[in-house]
């Protein structure tokens, strides 16, 4: 069966590269995006979220920050703004933009710093996420994360 090869691409590094998987569930900007291998041409923006890519039975989460896609022959290439694996993520810190965007929201000192808040407040609660699946998914893992 044909698989799809994927690259996660930001500025600053290819976060993620793999030739052999098997679906790619993807947060476009009108809602989520599954492809399959032989999936037509296509180029389209992201939405901030989580990119989900299966390759057997393992699943690998990226939390996305917005970008673009482009579906070509298989090849998948995924240009984010901001893209983190799973096992990146950092627990503390995301909590503390969490706190400190709620902080934020609750002075309401202008529209900008509102909408600014809320756009932090949607990221830190995407990372916080994915982190609690991939540490619930693992064996041993234990507890979880107030999100």
């Amino acid at each position: 069966m044909a698989k799809l090869s994927v690259d996660v691409i930001t500025a600053e590094r290819v976060v993620f590269s793999d030739t052999d998987i098997d679906t790619v569930v993807a947060p476009g900007a009108q809602g989520e995006l599954a492809i399959l291998p032989s999936h037509a041409p296509l180029i389209t923006t992201l939405a901030p979220g989580v990119l989900r890519l299966r390759k057997g039975s393992e699943e690998t989460d990226i939390v996305v920050t917005g970008g673009f896609l482009e579906i070509s022959e298989n090849k998948v290439v995924i240009l984010a703004e901001a893209a983190e694996k799973a096992e990146e993520i950092d627990v503390a810190r995301a909590q503390e933009a969490r706190a400190r965007a709620e902080k934020a929201l609750a002075a309401r000192e202008s529209v900008m710093d509102v909408a600014r808040a809320e756009a932090e407040l949607r990221r830190s609660l995407m990372r916080l996420k994915v982190a609690e699946r991939r540490r619930t998914k693992r064996p041993g893992g234990r507890g979880g994360i107030n999100v």
